[in-house]
């Protein structure tokens, strides 16, 4: 259900960001100024692909802006018009020939859907066909089949924005602007269904109970496999217990259902290998705009790591970085002045979409002013700042230890003593929560939730440095370095970097109106991941623990740009549970979605902080 809500809530956002400027309450705007008429475009393998073309009256030859999808094109049928048209309502204003098409085997589109189809990079007949062939044909008959000006340009975020990484590879000549937005990478290593072999559970549950059920006749629906119904996620997947039941009927019984092959492979193999687009991302030619957000809660994973893709293998790039205090698409909404209990000090998103979206597409596709913005722009949470480098990470940014040690310090003295350890019970039975919330839908402020609620469980361990005596800066890649014991054969790991607020601390309004925000005593998580223990040394080869062996687990934590400001403390926490976000690990060593009720059990999990075994946080401080 949570991925399902998210996405309609991003088909909504291009309607909701252009309400600021023209009426959102009906289509007279669109119908006035453009025709739409729809097309199936024969692919080179002869599928045709159901693609909706929205093109100015007035006759002048446009460039193309366009987005493939798997959530429709719609609305559908010749007199049926969108409300709004492209990314923002400038670039609608501005005009181009807006594009909109269902991707193969997904609603009016013919043939068969795969879940992030695997690249072919040497492709030997017709019969090979991808994401990026289906772009370069649909660009071929467009430039025959419109009054355009000869250049193209693509965007779109999550699924959409996926599909705009995978026209990079090969791309057609016309191609010169694409903007991956929250765009997914890797499902397996960082990107929605899991993360470091971690299964997140309660989306993947949510969302493929609808999205790949039965399709209507007419292609303009799906029917979900079944409708969950709970208003406690915790207690419902707490009582709905081992995986293997969600297998069978009533739920995904259809054993070629997405969630089915989801389950099936929970390991990194070649299903996964494949349709990791990363290493695909060579010999970029158009301008590439990728875009993310900090607390996007689906693919910060996704937009960090395919810029940096992009980055590494293709030599002589211009592709640009764009990092915000967004959730999942927030860049897209009318405004965006704070977020859980943050406070921005004024509308990020005006600044986006005005000098940065509407900037590129028109500098790219129209020759229309300039577009001079830095390599990489992110906004520095704590800080409330924009902030511009000429590489990610910057230079400055150093990476420096802090290390776990006795009596919950965090600290820059490596510890020497012989022994020093802490220990908690992992109990499967009783799960630590991902949020303090009580709800049926994912709590999507748990990016940013205050964990005091976490630290006063026993199974949570708390590190905390001194009250900062000036401010501290990170920018760039957290990575986690534990040395590990347990009495289990398996575990997972949750860490989370949290900025601790001093007492007395307020936030004023934000508006008038609005009351202060008392936030003493506040655990502000800044970020956070996980890691299937059995995968410490490979995700496709998972290890066994041996019992009360000492073992190193390194998490690499997504990147940051925050600051925490004097008197504040780094809090880092430290639990192997979180849950319903993450599926409960029976710490036993086994295929989790095989395990019985009977396999899951406690474990004393032991974190080591001594001279030998010096567990610590890497964190990259700005010099």
């Amino acid at each position: 259900m949570i991925r399902k809500l998210l996405f309609g809530f991003i088909l909504l956002l291009p309607f909701l960001t252009q309400a600021q400027q023209a009426p959102a309450t009906d289509t007279s705007w669109v119908r006035n100024n453009f025709i739409k008429t729809e097309h199936a475009i024969p692919m080179r393998d002869g599928v045709k692909l159901y693609t909706v073309i929205y093109t100015p009256k007035d006759g002048e030859a446009y460039p193309v802006l366009m987005q493939r999808t798997p959530y429709s094109a719609a609305p559908y049928g010749a007199n049926s018009y969108r409300r709004r048209l492209g990314p923002n309502t400038s670039l609608m204003q501005d005009k181009y020939i807006f594009v909109y098409q269902d991707a193969r085997g997904r609603y009016k589109s013919e043939g068969n859907f795969r879940e992030m189809t695997p690249a072919i990079p040497n492709k030997k007949n017709n019969k090979d066909v991808d994401e990026s062939s289906d772009t370069f044909d649909t660009i071929e008959w467009l430039l025959k089949n419109t009054k355009n000006n000869g250049k193209v340009g693509q965007y779109g975020i999550s699924f959409p924005g996926y599909y705009s990484s995978a026209a990079l590879p090969d791309a057609h000549p016309a191609l010169k602007a694409v903007s991956p937005q929250a765009p997914m990478s890797d499902e397996f290593i960082g990107d929605d269904c899991y993360h470091n072999g971690a299964f997140f559970l309660m989306d993947n549950f949510g969302f493929y109970s609808g999205f790949d059920g039965p399709k209507s006749t007419n292609g303009e629906d799906y029917e979900s496999f079944f409708r969950a119904s709970y208003t406690d996620a915790y207690q419902y997947f707490l009582d709905f217990g081992p995986l293997k039941k969600a297998n069978a009927s009533p739920f995904f019984s259809d054993p070629n259902s997405v969630w089915r092959q989801v389950v099936a492979h929970p390991v990194y193999d070649e299903f996964w290998q494949s349709r990791n687009i990363k290493p695909h991302l060579k010999n970029v030619k158009p301008a590439v705009l990728v875009v993310g957000g900090w607390f996007d809660a689906e693919d910060l994973y996704g937009a960090l790591k395919t810029y940096s893709a992009i980055e590494k293998q293709s030599p002589g790039n211009n592709a640009r970085l764009v990092m915000g205090p967004w959730t999942h698409g927030g860049w897209a909404a009318p405004s965006w002045k704070s977020f859980a209990q943050y406070q921005f000090g004024g509308d990020v998103n005006k600044y986006y979409q005005d000098e940065i979206e509407t900037k590129f597409f028109n500098f790219y596709l129209k020759d229309k002013g300039s577009f001079d913005q830095a390599e990489v722009t992110v906004f520095e949470t704590g800080s409330n700042q924009w902030k511009n480098y000429d590489i990610w990470p910057p230079k400055n940014s150093t990476p420096t230890p802090f290390y776990l040690a006795d009596k919950g310090t965090l600290t820059a003295q490596k510890p020497n003593v012989a022994k020093s350890a802490s220990d908690y019970e992992s109990d499967p039975a009783k799960p630590v929560p991902y949020t303090s919330v009580i709800s049926g839908r994912r709590n999507n402020e748990y990016m940013a939730e205050d964990q005091r609620f976490a630290a006063q469980r026993p199974d949570v361990l708390v590190f905390q440095t001194d009250s900062l005596a000036s401010d501290l800066t990170l920018t760039g890649e957290i990575i986690a370095n534990l040395f590990v014991s347990m009495t289990g054969t398996d575990a997972d790991f949750i860490v989370k970097v949290i900025d601790v607020w001093p007492a007395g601390s307020v936030v004023p309004a934000a508006q008038e109106g609005q009351r202060p925000t008392q936030m003493g005593g506040y655990q502000q998580m800044v970020r956070s991941e996980v890691i299937r223990g059995k995968f410490r040394n490979s995700f496709s080869k998972p290890e066994a623990f041996t019992k009360d062996k000492v073992e190193k687990v390194t998490l690499k934590l997504n990147e940051v740009a925050h600051t925490f400001k004097k008197g504040h403390r780094v809090m880092l926490q430290v639990q192997s549970s979180w849950f319903p976000l993450v599926d409960r690990n029976p710490q036993k060593f086994m295929n989790i979605f095989e395990a019985n009720e009977s396999d899951f059990q406690k474990s004393k999990i032991t974190v080591h902080h001594d001279g030998k075994n010096s567990s610590n946080i890497v964190l990259p401080v700005m010099k």
